[in-house]
Formats: C-alpha cells, structure tokens, sequence
C-alpha cells in the first residue's frame, strides 16, 4: 500500500516532499544526459543502446497522468519577497531555474539589495558556434532572470519585450555571473536592465540586456488560469 492510499488518494507532505526530491534528482539525470550525449563521442552501437533504453523510458513515463499546474502555484510575486542573499527558485519545472526541469541552467540564485544575481556554467548542450553559447540560451537566461526581479518590485508580470546585445562570445564550461535590476516604472510598464560577465578576477562584458515587463493582476491571472484548466463539461450522449 502507497501512502496516498493510505490517506484516501490525497499523497501526505511526505510523499510530496519525496515525490519533489525524485523529480529533481531526475531531471538533473536528464540535464546531464543531454550535455553527456551531446559533449562526448561514442560508438554507434552504444548510441543505439542509449536510444533504444530513452524509448522504454519514454514508453513509461507516458502512461502517467497528465500533469496540470495549479494556477495559485504561478506564484503572486507581490508574495515573493526574495531575502537578501542566496536562496532558491521555488517553481520546480520552471524551465531555466527549475530544478527538476530538463532544460534547466542549474544556476545559483542571490538578491544584493534590487539586483539578482545568477551564477551558472554553460555546457555542452548550449553550444552555438564551437566553444561558445547558443545565443538563445543567453537571451533565455536573461529573459528568466529578469523575472525574479518581480519579487524585488512587488508585481506580477509578463515579457513585453526583449532587447539582448551581444558583446563578446559567451565561453561554455566557465564560470559566468548575470546581473539584472529594475531601471524604472511607466504606468503598467516595467522596465529592467541587465549585464552578463564572466565570473573571474578580470570579468569580461558578454551581453547586456533591457527588458519591459506589463505588470498584470495576479488575482484575475490566477482566475483565468483555473477557467481555463477547468475540465471540459460532461455530455450525455443519452440525451
């Protein structure tokens, strides 16, 4: 017997705290997978091994239950009051920050005053021109970086726009720290900067960044999510 059906089908806080502990150590598998299958060289026939091991694991996983966010999980960020100093992303799928999310960065989180700060190493996987970052991921990691900002600012808000300017290629397997900050406030816009630097004793400039977020209400945000997830109404086909 499982302990969700110990307790009528609800899983305890035991089995979701082992159940959140599973998902990131899994998808850490899967991250370094990715950057092992990518980075190194292999025979065809392990290759094929590999291949044919990921379609049984695909084969099982897909026999679960759909998955569905609870939209009050989106998080209220005017809630979200990052402390001063390190700490975690708490949106586990998120896709850059998330710990269980297979296309995650693993970076490492810290506030200093209004600016977040964001440690990481690029790794095999991300790689664009030979040794250097896909450009993309550099504009993902900015665009998800600037989101903490929200937390700094007290709001909810969405990506209006983007705007990355390239300095220099971003090296894989090196230290990196990204910074972003809120610039100023224009109605329902938000408006950020941000740099991305090499993380030594002589940083070099990467990628600087702006961004406007629209600030949105959380609560009507929250409502139209559930709307939305709400199962499809049940028709008779006897009537």
């Amino acid at each position: 017997m499982t302990a969700s059906e110990t307790t009528g089908g609800a899983p305890t806080d035991g089995t979701r705290d082992e159940l959140a502990r599973a998902r990131t150590r899994t998808g850490r598998s899967i991250r370094d997978l990715t950057h092992a299958f990518v980075g190194r060289e292999h025979p065809v026939e392990i290759i094929d091994e590999i291949g044919r091991r990921l379609d049984d694991a695909v084969a099982t996983l897909a026999t679960g239950t759909p998955r569905s966010r609870d939209p009050h999980s989106f998080g209220d960020h005017r809630r979200a009051a990052y402390p001063e100093g390190p700490f975690e992303c708490t949106a586990d799928d998120r896709p850059i920050s998330g710990a269980a999310s297979p296309l995650g960065l693993d970076p490492e989180l810290r506030r200093v005053g209004d600016t977040i700060e964001a440690r990481v190493t690029l790794r095999a996987a991300h790689e664009g021109a030979p040794g250097r970052s896909h450009g993309g991921v550099v504009a993902a990691l900015f665009d998800d970086i600037f989101g903490f900002v929200l937390g700094v600012v007290g709001e909810t808000a969405f990506t209006g726009r983007l705007t990355v300017t390239y300095r220099a290629g971003t090296p894989l397997h090196q230290p990196l720290v990204c910074r972003v900050w809120p610039l100023s406030r224009d109605g329902r816009k938000l408006l950020m900067v941000g740099t991305l630097h090499t993380d030594d004793d002589a940083p070099t400039l990467l990628a600087e960044a702006d961004a406007t977020f629209i600030v949105v209400d959380a609560d009507r945000l929250i409502a139209d999510a559930a709307h939305q997830n709400a199962p499809a109404p049940h028709h008779d086909a006897t009537h």
